[in-house]
């Protein structure tokens, strides 16, 4: 695992310096308040091996990838490390990237490998024990009373017993609020598919919300998570 000083240097901003009689590179990266490169420019710029393009990509994306893999592995996760997985993952296979305007769509597909991966460590360290899973890594989250804590607990508890996919499915509808269209390009499958995974997660996870006691009254009243 990189240490938090690498983590930091490998993104951070580099522009390249025109040589005499060169232009000088375009300025991409934007500055605060500029708006982000389109994706498809931002792809082409990464399968160049542009300077700019590797903190641009990092600053326009990694703060859905962090959200997407804290909001699936809740708490207990070491989010920054997963997540600057998840782009040394991107940089290392952009060139596979057929379509340009799917960035966002790729980002987030070497995301879910990387959530798979993690759940499957999980599940290899509860049964050997390696760890404790019920102690929090030291980092900055939000203050939760102990029932809040506690309902925490029990909601991850029931994601846990989802598959993989279906987890995904779940986590991209209903808690990143992506459209069907773009659950089904993140976890490459067809829309068909991805309503599968999504429907089965979303009664399985209702199912069991609803009759926890201390989840029930968190539970959508128009059966929200029921639906597609």
């Amino acid at each position: 695992m990189l240490s938090r000083n690498r983590r930091g240097a490998l993104l951070a901003s580099v522009e390249a310096r025109s040589s005499a009689g060169s232009r000088a590179p375009l300025r991409v990266v934007p500055r605060s308040g500029e708006p982000h490169p389109e994706d498809e420019a931002l792809a082409d710029a990464l399968v160049a091996g542009e300077a700019w393009a590797a903190t641009a990509l990092w600053n326009k994306h990694s703060p859905m990838v962090y959200r997407f893999l804290q909001r699936a592995l809740g708490l207990k996760a070491d989010v920054e490390d997963l997540t600057q997985d998840v782009f040394i993952g991107v940089f290392a296979n952009v060139r596979s990237l057929r379509n340009r305007e799917a960035l966002r769509s790729f980002v987030l597909s070497v995301a879910i490998r990387k959530l798979r991966s993690e759940l499957r460590l999980r599940r290899l360290r509860s049964v050997f024990q390696l760890t404790r899973f019920d102690q929090l890594p030291e980092q900055a989250v939000p203050p939760l009373d102990a029932e809040s804590r506690q309902a925490l607990r029990r909601f991850y508890a029931i994601l846990d017993r989802l598959s993989a996919e279906q987890r995904s499915a779940f986590v991209l509808r209903h808690m990143e609020g992506l459209k069907l269209e773009e659950v089904a390009q993140a976890l490459e499958v067809s829309l068909a598919t991805a309503k599968r995974r999504l429907q089965r997660a979303s009664a399985f996870v209702s199912r069991h919300v609803e009759r926890d006691p201390l989840l029930a009254p968190y539970a959508p009243t128009s059966g929200g998570l029921h639906g597609s």
